[in-house]
């Protein structure tokens, strides 16, 4: 508990743009023949088929899909909105729901407000993840700018890492926005509260920076390498991705 709170206390002084530590990067391998397309299992979309990952993230997709995509966003960074919005469906269409690419998302937290948000994101089932959370992109700059004006006239100092969470999910509407979607109340404020949950979010910043030198959101991973900040966006994914599964020309 002690550890959560200082963290807490120090995202908040870490910058909204970036994370801290350096970024390494690499090449990604093309394959010697196209990846050939896996169907799915009967009466499902790969898009249908999400799991819970070792390393705390979800991943959509065939878990056995040689290239493996893992993003690292957090849910209150612009720049992962716009991935979440923009390149996606993309994503999705031509190379998850083929079975040659499966999509994980890590989080990277940010501040109190993207722990909290994360917290009740994956408060739901694993069916729910990933439609939740583009929910949440759509709708942030509603519920996080609120969390921000909170923040800056509020000191939560004094308060436990889970009473920020919770003040955090009432004043953001974050609480009412996972009751619309099916996620009550009781137990939005039961995965604030549940030991552990915090800890995890955090281990996956500490992976971020040890394992893949993430200084930014999103970052991206291809089959083991991280991606250039150019690659943050998918005009800049997309070729990397098309290149990993032999599509490039």
């Amino acid at each position: 508990m002690k550890r959560i709170a200082k963290t807490t206390a120090a995202l908040l002084a870490c910058t909204m743009a970036t994370a801290c530590n350096g970024e390494a990067t690499g090449t990604v391998e093309a394959p010697t023949a196209p990846v050939e397309t896996v169907a799915a299992p009967d009466g499902q979309a790969w898009s249908d088929v999400v799991t819970k990952t070792e390393a705390g993230g979800y991943v959509m997709g065939n878990p056995d899909a040689p290239v493996k995509l893992i993003e690292y966003g957090s849910l209150t960074c612009g720049a992962c909105a716009r991935f979440e919005l923009a390149g996606a469906e993309e994503l999705v269409q031509q190379y998850v729901e083929t079975g040659r690419v499966s999509w994980e998302f890590r989080n990277f937290i940010r501040d109190p407000i993207d722990m909290t948000a994360a917290l009740i994101a994956r408060c739901g089932t694993t069916e729910q993840y990933f439609p939740f959370q583009r929910a949440l992109f759509q709708n942030q700059q509603d519920w996080a700018g609120k969390g921000y004006q909170y923040l800056q006239s509020n000191s939560t100092a004094n308060m436990a890492p889970e009473e920020v969470f919770k003040t955090l999910a009432e004043v953001t509407g974050l609480k009412t926005f996972a009751a619309q979607r099916g996620i009550s109340p009781a137990k939005v404020d039961a995965c604030l509260a549940e030991p552990g949950a915090a800890d995890v979010l955090l281990a996956m910043n500490e992976t971020a920076n040890s394992d893949y030198g993430v200084n930014s959101t999103p970052t991206h991973i291809v089959n083991g390498v991280t991606q250039p900040s150019s690659a943050a966006q998918w005009e800049g994914l997309g070729p990397v991705i098309a290149t990993a599964v032999g599509d490039a020309s």
